[in-house]
């Protein structure tokens, strides 16, 4: 079974999240040739404040 993490600073709404989540099942799906429903995908948000860039906490977009 595949398994697939993706963490992205911010939040995403229900669609972005919804059409990530079809790219990249069917990519693994036909590249690694599994099938679609084996496919494990976990979308994290992260907020800006928690991650640094070159010792830099990143600001949230303005």
């Amino acid at each position: 079974m595949p398994y697939v993490n993706i963490r992205v600073a911010g939040k995403l709404t229900k669609d972005q999240k919804s059409n990530i989540c079809k790219g990249v099942t069917d990519v693994i799906a036909k590249e690694a040739g599994k099938p679609p429903e084996a496919i494990l995908i976990f979308i994290d948000e992260v907020e800006h404040e928690n991650i640094a860039k070159g010792g830099v906490l990143l600001n949230p977009p303005e």
